[in-house]
């Protein structure tokens, strides 16, 4: 039986995956600040700890573990990452996280390490057109990404790399480009545009209005969390190390994402464009190099995962409402 350490294991994604490795016959130990918001998490053995701090890390980080995924980090949505706000913290909490998980791979022996980076590396100035955004993972040099979360991740990519270089570790690095799904962060500030439309339109009555930051024009493409899991695992199995792009080339604005919502709650609201952080005019996942690599790129379109997420943010509104 292989044995998997999975940090983050707390969150929306590492949450998702310790189920995936637990059906595949792994033993997941899962380590996290918080434990998981929604649903017990099915890890053999869970860390409650700070990845923080040196302690911790040498107490989940084990000479008996086959594989880690270090999905730890201080994340969230736009209202989150690109107020401007919250800079210092992503920057130093997840660096410091990675760090201190690297180097107890590097002392435990651990040999194979997957690190979940973001689409969030690519330069503004290949996302500036919202018809025609340029995310193929050659383009992120020369650097530019367009706030401090991004900076981090590629500082962290080239950490990873260097770890492989000088210390013999598999290394495994993904782009995750806007994953989304049931049982993540839909509420609170730190949600993702998915979530962010599901719960609107769930909370608006028939007839009536939601909010939406910017013109609506903006446009993405989003994965749904099935499809993210298959890819990670199919990297690991890999000789693979990346840095590879994890996500949909099909890309939407976010005036259809949210009009994808109302369809699904069969509903037809207005929406009010208000100012508010944006981030890039354009992104979506150039899938040519895992087609390439691992031989697969995603299926399902996007409306088929919007359909299994409305429902569930739908009843946690109603339950809310009911609580309050």
């Amino acid at each position: 039986m292989k044995k998997a350490l999975v940090c983050g294991a707390g969150g929306f994604i590492g949450g998702h995956l310790v189920k995936r490795l637990k059906a595949e016959g792994y033993w997941v130990r899962g380590a996290d600040l918080k434990e998981h918001d929604f649903v017990p998490s099915e890890a053999d053995e869970f860390v409650l700890g700070d990845l923080r701090e040196v302690a911790v890390v040498d107490k989940v980080v084990t000479s008996d573990l086959d594989e880690v995924y270090q999905l730890a980090a201080d994340m969230g949505g736009a209202g989150f990452i690109f107020t401007g706000d919250n800079d210092a913290a992503i920057m130093h909490n997840s660096a410091t996280i990675n760090l201190n998980v690297l180097e107890a791979v590097r002392e435990k022996d651990v040999k194979k390490i997957f690190y979940s980076s973001s689409a969030c590396i690519y330069p503004e100035r290949n996302q500036l057109d919202p018809d025609n955004p340029n995310c193929a993972e050659d383009s992120a040099y020369p650097a530019d990404p367009d706030s401090e979360y991004g900076w981090e991740k590629l500082f962290s990519e080239r950490l990873y790399m260097a770890y492989a270089r000088n210390c013999g570790l598999q290394v495994r690095i993904a782009r995750f480009h806007n994953i989304f799904g049931p049982q993540g962060t839909w509420t609170g500030g730190r949600e993702k545009a998915p979530a962010a439309m599901c719960r609107k339109v769930a909370e608006t009555p028939e007839d009536g209005e939601i909010e939406m930051w910017g013109d609506g024009n903006q446009t993405r493409s989003f994965l749904y969390i099935d499809e993210c899991l298959e890819a990670v695992r199919r990297l690991m199995e890999s000789d693979f190390m990346g840095p590879v792009n994890i996500g949909s080339e099909e890309m939407v604005t976010i005036n259809r994402l949210a009009e994808m919502a109302m369809e699904i709650a069969g509903k037809k609201l207005s929406i009010r464009h208000i100012p508010g952080p944006l981030g890039v005019r354009g992104r979506k996942s150039d899938n040519r190099l895992i087609q390439e690599k691992l031989g697969w790129s995603p299926d399902a379109p996007l409306i088929d995962g919007m359909k299994k997420t409305y429902p569930w943010i739908a009843d946690q509104v109603r339950a809310t409402a009911a609580n309050a």
